[in-house]
């Protein structure tokens, strides 16, 4: 076990934490409702055509397109209306009967209606002009103008997405409309996060007594980052409690991963390091990150855990650091880095050689400016910030002027 001195370089503790982790092959099917930013288990081919049937793609006249080939503004060419062009009226709600088609005739169509059989092209209205039972045709068109043709779009058999493909509320509106009302996903990975500390209370703190938000916060990272996040109630700072915790939620709420919150610096009440160790294994413990730097993970069974400190910023860090690579790549999501914004600094921006900083700052007009707030339980100087700084381990800082990127961990997903 690495000592809490003994800090772990981020990028060494981030490759150890995702050895520990595999992705989960359990699948469900769910509802395309329910479906939105989940990974497809299964490759999907479209059932059937989109359009499945040739269909008028405007308002106007089927008709053949060598009927109409010399048709001009000043020459229309006069087509007779087939039979049964009357019942068709959008003031007539009959059905009417299937109208007759041939060799120089027309027939009305509105847009996405079928083409009848022997047409195959569709002047616009505009282009036209009715007398009676003949239209006037001001314009040729060629084979398949104004038609979208079975298959335009998708054609059936076709691949429309592979297996680990992150569905979007597109892609599902595309299987909807090939005949799909639900599609084969990997389960959503069981993150179970616990609190600990004795000072920890749901609600209207006495003197020395804290509101838990870790669980809230981290849990909603969770779930944006393609976990299911459950939560157990506080946890006292007792080796037994929390290894009863540790127990259930590796075994009775079978967890993919465990966060554990709080208690995991070297005081007198930091008992979750030992905790996890005691029945299972603790891999590393420190790692060179600030805030945050107290963080440590192991395994308890076959489960892997992710021992989060409790202060609400380092925590957040932390979990942003490590967390949310680990919950990928058991939500088999790829991993990619937060959006960023270019920004100068507007002051100096210290840290220390051999620790990966992440400096919260706030963006106006292209200048970001670090917050004062530099403790790690200061939790409205993340709310106040648009974004953090990350400083690289082998540089002291960057100074007054410097462009820099800003991430937007809030982007993360």
């Amino acid at each position: 076990m690495t000592a809490v001195g003994e800090r772990t370089a981020v990028d060494d503790a981030r490759a150890a934490l995702l050895d520990l982790v595999a992705p989960v092959e359990e699948t469900e099917s769910v509802a395309l409702a329910d479906a939105d930013d989940r990974v497809l288990a299964t490759a999907i081919d479209a059932p059937r055509a989109v359009p499945h049937y040739d269909r008028a793609a405007m308002d106007g006249y089927a008709v053949r397109a060598a009927d109409v080939v010399d048709a001009g503004e000043r020459a229309p060419v006069r087509l007779a209306l087939a039979e049964g062009v009357e019942k068709r009226d959008d003031d007539d709600d009959s059905e009417g009967e299937e109208p007759e088609y041939g060799p120089g005739r027309a027939i009305s169509v509105d847009t996405g209606e079928p083409m009848p059989a022997g047409a195959d092209a569709v002047v616009m209205v505009e282009r036209t002009e009715r007398v009676g039972d003949e239209v006037l045709v001001f314009e040729a068109v060629a084979p398949g103008e104004n038609v979208g043709a079975e298959g335009e779009d998708v054609e059936a058999g076709a691949r429309l997405f592979d297996a680990g493909h992150r569905l979007a509320p597109a892609d599902l509106g595309l299987l909807r409309v090939v005949g799909l009302d639900d599609v084969d996903v990997f389960r959503r990975p069981r993150v179970v996060l616990i609190p600990t500390g004795e000072e920890l209370v749901s609600a209207d703190p006495e003197p020395g007594e804290v509101v838990e938000s870790n669980s809230l916060t981290v849990g909603r990272y969770v779930g944006r980052w393609g976990g299911e996040a459950e939560r157990f109630d506080p946890v006292t700072d007792d080796s037994e409690a929390l290894r009863a915790a540790l127990r259930e939620a590796s075994g009775e709420r079978d967890a993919d991963l465990i966060l554990t919150m709080g208690g995991t610096s070297a005081g007198e009440r930091d008992h979750v390091p030992g905790a996890v160790e005691s029945i299972g294994s603790v891999e590393r413990h420190g790692v060179a990150l600030q805030p945050g730097h107290p963080v440590g993970f192991g395994t308890v069974g076959e489960t892997p855990v992710v021992m989060l400190p409790g202060y609400p910023v380092g925590c957040l860090v932390a979990a942003t650091a490590l967390v949310r690579p680990a919950v990928s790549r058991l939500a088999s999501r790829p991993f990619t880095d937060p959006p960023t914004t270019e920004a100068t600094l507007s002051r100096k921006l210290a840290s220390p050689v051999g620790t990966r900083t992440y400096a919260r700052v706030a963006l106006d007009d292209g200048v970001a400016t670090p917050i004062r707030a530099r403790g790690s339980g200061v939790l409205s100087s993340v709310t106040e910030a648009d974004g953090w700084v990350v400083v690289p381990e082998e540089t002291e800082g960057f100074p007054e002027g410097h462009t820099v990127q800003v991430e937007h961990w809030e982007g993360s997903k």
